[in-house]
């Protein structure tokens, strides 16, 4: 997926031929704007640059890449200018996010949207996925962020980011020494999220399709219970695994190798078709600009905009 500071860097660079003054346009380091260029060649498995050469010339593919970065850039800065007028003053914009995107990269997110858009009210939602897709749909919601797991073609989606889950317990709770098969683990205390949950949803139907079935689930609907009730020995759950990595180094958590692993889960953007405007788009964008899962509790002035893992 693409960002603006991607865009941005490959539109500077092109333009000013350099990645230093590029750097210094964009008052960062020369090592983050290469980070950003590497970033957009992965997604579109090409070169953007002839690195050969001593000056920072584009590929043929770069300079495609350079005319989509001006015009889409462009477009950014038409939406921006459009929505900073007068008469957007009293606009409000409705976004639901779940417990996970609440505990970790949403302030990030409502400091971009507020520095692009600061005539704009925002209003946040933190409920389950299906509460938030029942909302938007009934237009009590402008944008929500869930995962992946409704396939609803009156509300498009858009790729935001992935979240990787692993088995944990209470350290001792199981043995560590060697991998555990899922039907073994399905035989003890499983602390699950739900039907409400779209985790819950997408790992409850993983199982059914491996045909696994837990013996004695607990359902538990808050992510903080969820991690608490894991810490106190009540059994084993799925948890964003790089997000509790710090319970995890501190001893309060133990990673479970079990076989076959959790897959990982797309979290999606998402809203109604007929209310689409470049204002939800560029929002959009610029979730994926600040999309980050691996940390707790961010700063709003965090990071580089990298995308989840």
């Amino acid at each position: 997926m693409m960002t603006f500071k991607q865009l941005e860097a490959v539109y500077w660079i092109g333009q000013l031929g350099s990645f230093a003054l590029a750097a210094n346009k964009l008052h960062t380091s020369q090592s983050a704007v290469s980070k950003r260029v590497h970033e957009l060649e992965l997604v579109f498995d090409t070169e953007l640059f002839d690195r050969t050469q001593r000056s920072a010339r584009l590929t043929d593919k770069g300079e495609e890449m350079f005319l989509l970065a001006k015009g889409l850039l462009g477009q950014r800065d038409a939406a921006v200018e459009q929505f900073s007028r007068v008469e957007v003053v009293e606009r409000r914009v409705r976004i639901g996010v779940t417990e996970l995107t609440a505990m970790t990269w949403f302030p990030r997110w409502v400091e971009l949207i507020q520095l692009y858009y600061p005539k704009v009210s925002l209003e946040p939602d933190v409920d389950s996925s299906v509460n938030l897709r029942e909302k938007v749909l009934a237009d009590e919601l402008d944008l929500i962020v869930v995962p992946d797991a409704f396939a609803d073609t009156r509300i498009p989606s858009k790729a935001v980011g992935k979240v990787e889950s692993a088995w944990m317990c209470k350290p001792g709770f199981l043995p560590r020494e060697r991998p555990i098969r899922l039907h073994e683990l399905a035989g003890h205390r499983m602390l699950l999220q739900g039907s409400r949950s779209g985790t819950g949803l997408l790992y409850d139907n993983w199982m059914k399709d491996l045909g696994v079935q837990p013996a004695h689930p607990i359902v538990i609907h808050n992510l903080v219970a969820l991690i608490g009730l894991t810490i106190a020995g009540l059994g084993v759950s799925y948890l964003p695994k790089r997000a509790v990595g710090g319970m995890v180094d501190a001893g309060s958590l133990q990673v479970l190798k079990v076989t076959p692993a959790l897959p990982p889960v797309t979290y999606v953007a998402m809203y109604k078709g007929e209310h689409r405007s470049s204002l939800l788009a560029s929002i959009v964008m610029l979730a994926q600009e600040s999309c980050d899962f691996t940390r707790m509790f961010q700063a709003a002035e965090e990071g580089d905009g990298a995308a989840a893992g």
